[in-house]
């Protein structure tokens, strides 16, 4: 047990952890510490100087964020010698920073300016020319006024410490002293936005959001972010029903305090090419009309239909209630077993929760010593998870070993090839990876999601799994067994059973059978990855959605259906975790959210003999959830998969080697594809690999 110390802070005594700083015995005190290098999640740097306080016996005040504590200090935060100290730092801050509030888009959210109200002067010593810095071009996401950077290096220590990715860094000394890009170009870490925030003056702002609000114009609703299956915490930052940027929310639990760019800067795309009015084909094109209307042209079709000939399939981003909502339409009121979300071809076999999400907790991937990926990238993937690797690899608390498609994780890893035969070989008590997993205290063993898309992708979660039962890596005080999903909606709607009986068609079956015309109604809600000559060949092809892609072109029926910014919903992710996102806007002129529409639709379409979709509201729909899973009585919580597994009997490994998981890291989703930013995003970092791949 570490051993206490006491500090007296303005006369009032605490007791801190030996190795506290003073700035730590102060905030124990409650007492504000004005600074702008320090940051609780990266190293400290000490060079702003604004934390200053007076330490009893020292011969001047001393910088309390890296100063040591010792029993019996005195330490004053209010006298007279800390506040001169303090006003003459900011006045060496101000020197050089331009009057540029009145057009900072920081304004109203910044470090210094708030600093400043405190412990600056009405005017200036200062007769000498402020100094000037070209500005540099690192990209579309962050736009960059180095005139008012301050040299606080929070930037530099975020992209080299949690980034991973050494791109920002000091040239020069003195006045000559530059942050920046060594050479001049964008940034390429996704991570890169978190910089934005750290900021603590106008240096580093939001590119795409600039001259657009003031943050005290926007009202900020709370959110869960759906681009990757981590669900970060997120604000909604809008104005005047539109959304006009994304922040983060912290959640020590999930994403501390930061989010991915896809997360951050991919809100254009929710107003760009929406759906906003139902869709009926007339000949060769798509009218506007009624929802009537809309919903008489599906009852049409149905009446001449048979079960067996009706179909559906999920797509990745919805949310549990519409997740149970479309499946209870699908096979209650229209009495098919034709329906999935396994869209991408995936072998997940959803007959234990444990075989489809994390059974470590993302915070408890810390903790981890030895880790072995197999196909997967959780860089890509799963970001957030990605962090707390790279945490224990830095601290050289853990190695990681990659059997799959090489790539840069940011962190060292032991890559074992691409051949997934050699996971029969990883089970061998002689082999270095399984004696390395064997001695390690907290084992993990991480399946990529894209490798259940392979034939043997059901042989793969076997052999992954044995071997983690063979390492000692499923315990009761520890479960290191892991299949990290890629998308926000799989999880929820795995849990609420969108998927085929044993009579029932798969995703590939019900896109052969379209192709053949073997169907008579297909329902496409929300589908954005399946090529739209997969899903065509149905009598009537029904689209639910939010954008005008090109499958809705292509279908007979459309129905326009709310983003996860336009309705308060519940999101499971890849832990397993059901967390609760809230209604920012409403949806675009006459779309409507999700769950609303199939039951409404339902109450048109179902037979006498067994009526619309038992629920009338949300709370109503949620009490059906919880009762088919228990996770979803407890939003909020962790609710573990403790049933112990039984693995479905499967193919032998093939030969065939992995291939990368995430093609398109900007342009996952319908969002991120409609998105301008993230589409440039996509161009650049497509632009980086192609001269790699040349290399090659």
């Amino acid at each position: 047990m570490t051993e206490k110390i006491t500090v007296i802070v303005n006369g009032h005594e605490v007791q801190v952890p030996q190795g506290a700083t003073v700035m730590d015995a102060c905030t124990k005190a409650e007492q504000e510490i004005p600074r702008f290098c320090y940051h609780e999640r990266l190293s400290v740097a000490g060079n702003c100087r604004m934390c200053l306080v007076e330490v009893e016996g020292a011969p001047k005040p001393v910088a309390s964020c890296h100063f040591p504590a010792a029993d019996g200090m005195k330490v004053n935060t209010e006298s007279e010698t800390t506040k001169e100290a303090r006003k003459g730092t900011m006045e060496f801050l101000l020197a050089n920073h331009p009057l540029d509030c009145p057009i900072c888009d920081q304004g109203g959210e910044c470090d210094l300016q708030d600093i400043a109200v405190s412990y600056g002067s009405d005017r200036s010593r200062f007769n000498e020319m402020k100094r000037s810095v070209d500005d540099r071009d690192i990209g579309p996401l962050i736009k960059t006024v180095m005139t008012r950077c301050i040299h606080c290096t929070r930037c530099v220590r975020f992209a080299t410490e949690v980034a991973g990715v050494e791109e920002f860094g000091a040239t020069g000394r003195g006045e000559n002293m530059e942050i920046g890009t060594y050479v001049e170009r964008a940034l390429e870490s996704e991570l890169a936005g978190n910089m934005i925030d750290l900021c603590p003056v106008g240096a580093l702002t939001n590119k795409p959001y600039a001259y657009t609000a003031r943050p005290w114009e926007l009202q900020h609703t709370n959110g869960i972010d759906v681009m990757d299956a981590c669900g970060s915490h997120i604000s909604i930052d809008h104005r005047a029903g539109q959304v006009m940027r994304v922040t983060p929310r912290e959640c020590n639990a999930i994403n501390e305090e930061w989010i991915a760019d896809t997360a951050r800067f991919s809100w254009d795309g929710l107003a760009t090419n929406r759906l906003t009015a139902p869709l009926v084909r007339k000949g060769k094109k798509l009218t506007e009309t009624d929802w009537p209307t809309a919903f008489k042209a599906i009852k049409t079709a149905l009446d001449k239909a048979k079960p067996q000939k009706i179909a559906g399939v999920l797509g990745n981003q919805q949310a549990a209630e519409d997740a149970f909502a479309f499946n209870a339409f699908m096979q209650h009121t229209l009495a098919t077993a034709n329906v999935d979300c396994r869209t991408d071809g995936s072998a997940t076999d959803a007959s234990q929760r444990a075989l489809y999400t994390m059974g470590t907790p993302i915070e408890q991937l810390e903790q981890a010593d030895a880790v072995l990926l197999i196909g997967c990238n959780p860089r890509l993937e799963a970001p957030m998870a990605n962090l707390r690797l790279r945490k224990v690899v830095r601290n050289g608390s853990a190695t990681v070993f990659n059997l799959g498609a090489p790539a840069d994780l940011t962190y060292a890893t032991t890559e074992l090839g691409d051949n997934v035969q050699l996971l029969e070989a990883l089970n061998d008590p002689k082999h270095k990876v399984f004696k390395a997993l064997k001695k390690a205290e907290n084992p993990v063993v991480i399946v990529g999601s894209g490798s259940l898309q392979r034939d043997d992708g059901a042989a793969i979660v076997n052999h992954a799994y044995k071997l983690a039962e063979a390492v000692d890596a499923l315990r009761l005080d520890w479960n290191g067994f892991n299949i990290i999903q890629q998308h926000a909606g799989r999880v929820a709607a795995l849990d609420m059973g969108v998927l085929p009986d044993k009579d029932g068609m798969s995703a590939a079956d019900i896109s052969s059978a379209a192709q053949q015309g073997q169907l008579d109604v297909l329902f496409v809600y929300g589908e954005g990855d399946m090529p739209p000559q997969q899903l065509t060949g149905a009598g009537l092809t029904v689209y639910i959605g939010t954008h005008r892609t090109t499958l809705a072109e292509q279908a007979d029926v459309v129905l326009p259906a709310a983003s996860y910014t336009e309705k308060t919903a519940l999101w499971a992710n890849a832990e397993g975790r059901v967390q609760e996102s809230f209604k920012a806007v409403n949806p675009p002129l006459h779309a409507k959210e999700d769950w609303k529409i199939f039951r409404a639709l339902s109450a048109e379409v179902a037979p006498a003999d067994i009526g619309p979709l038992p629920f009338d509201s949300q709370a109503q729909l949620r009490e059906l959830m919880a009762a088919r899973h228990p996770a979803y009585a407890a939003i909020g919580q962790l609710v573990p998969a403790t049933e112990a597994i039984k693995l479905s009997r499967a193919s032998k490994l093939n030969s065939a080697p992995l291939q990368p998981t995430v093609q398109e890291f900007y342009r996952q989703n319908v969002i991120t594809q409609h998105s301008a930013v993230m589409t440039e995003c996509q161009k650049l970092a497509n632009e980086r690999t192609q001269p790699q791949q040349k290399a090659a």
